[in-house]
C-alpha cells in the first residue's frame, strides 16, 4: 500500500513540474466534436494513449486517427504548438503500407518540416525507441507504431512509457493492430474502422471519416460520466484542426459487384434467351 502511494504522490508531483512547464494549458484536450463532447471525453495531456485497429486492412483509418489526434493534441496546447512530432515506425509497417507521403501528412494538417521519423527493424526496437523519446520535453507529441501485438508491448512497458510520458508532458499515442485487447496502462484505448466520407460539391470526395469506439477511459478532468463503449462517426477538419460529427449519409451505400451486366442485360438472361454481355472497364 505504500508503494501505491508513493506512486500516486510522484504521479501528482510530476503533473504540477508540467503544469509550471506549460503555464496556461489545460491539462486535458477534446475532440472538438458535438458527440464525444457531450459523453465528457477528453484526453489527458503528458498520457500514453492507444489507437487500435481490429484487423490491418483497418490501419490505414486507426493511422489517419492517432494522427488527427496527436495534431489535435498539438495545435490545442498553445505554448506546445511549434514543437515536433516524432513517430517510431516498425519497418514492417512501411512494407505494408507503403512509406509516409509528405503531401498527404500535409493534406491532414501536419506540416511535414515538424515531423521526425524513425524507423526500427522490430516492435522492440520500436518500444525501446519510444521510451527514449518519451523522455524528452522537447517533444510536442509522440506517435508509436509498431506491426500488430509484439511480445515486448507488455503491461510494464505500457506502465513505463505512461510513466516517461506524465514526466516530459508529452502526449504519447500507440498505435497497432490488435484483434483482442490485451492490458496496457493506456489512458484511452480507442478502436478505428473506417467510414463512408460525406461526399463534396460534385461528388468530390469528401473529408476523412472514422468509425470510433472508445474501449476504455480512465477518466480525468472534464470526464463527466462513465463514456466506455462510446461509438461515433467522426470526420477530421484539417484547417480547424478538429473532428466533427458525421452526418448520415442521404441515401444507403451498396456495393456493386463489378464486372455485372447491366440492367437490359439481365432482364433478357432472365427470360431464357442468349444476350451479349458487354465487358466491364
Amino acid at each position: 500500500m505504500d508503494m501505491i502511494r508513493d506512486v500516486a504522490a510522484l504521479r501528482q508531483m510530476l503533473s504540477g513540474l508540467e503544469a509550471e512547464r506549460l503555464p496556461g494549458v489545460e491539462s486535458s484536450f477534446s475532440l472538438g466534436a458535438d458527440g464525444p463532447e457531450a459523453g465528457g471525453v477528453r484526453l489527458a495531456r503528458g498520457a500514453l494513449h492507444e489507437v487500435q485497429a481490429a484487423q490491418s486492412a483497418d490501419m490505414p483509418a486507426a493511422t489517419g486517427f492517432a494522427l488527427a489526434l496527436a495534431l489535435r493534441a498539438l495545435r490545442t496546447a498553445g505554448a506546445g504548438e511549434g514543437r515536433p512530432l516524432l513517430w517510431v515506425r516498425q519497418d514492417l509497417a512501411d512494407a505494408e503500407f507503403g512509406r509516409l507521403d509528405a503531401p498527404g501528412v500535409a493534406q491532414l494538417g501536419l506540416d511535414p518540416v515538424h515531423l521526425l521519423l524513425v524507423r526500427a527493424r522490430d516492435g522492440a526496437e520500436v518500444l525501446r525507441a519510444a521510451g527514449d523519446a518519451a523522455r524528452c520535453a522537447g517533444l510536442g507529441a509522440l506517435l508509436i507504431e509498431t506491426w500488430g501485438t509484439p511480445k515486448a508491448l507488455d503491461l510494464t512497458t505500457t506502465r513505463r512509457l505512461a510513466l516517461r510520458a506524465a514526466s516530459s508532458g508529452v502526449t504519447s499515442f500507440l498505435l497497432h493492430a490488435a484483434s483482442q485487447p490485451a492490458p496496457t496502462a493506456v489512458a484511452t484505448r480507442w478502436r478505428v474502422a473506417p467510414a463512408a466520407s460525406a461526399p463534396l460539391a460534385g461528388d468530390a470526395p469528401g473529408a476523412p471519416a472514422f468509425h470510433a469506439t472508445l474501449l476504455r477511459h480512465r477518466g480525468g478532468e472534464g470526464c463527466v460520466r462513465p463514456v466506455e463503449g462510446g461509438d461515433w462517426k467522426l470526420e477530421w477538419d484539417h484547417e480547424a484542426c478538429s473532428f466533427r460529427d458525421l452526418a448520415s449519409l442521404p441515401r444507403a451505400v451498396v456495393p456493386v459487384p463489378a464486372g455485372r451486366p447491366d440492367g437490359a442485360a439481365a432482364a433478357e438472361a432472365g427470360r431464357g434467351e442468349v444476350v451479349a454481355l458487354r465487358r466491364a472497364g
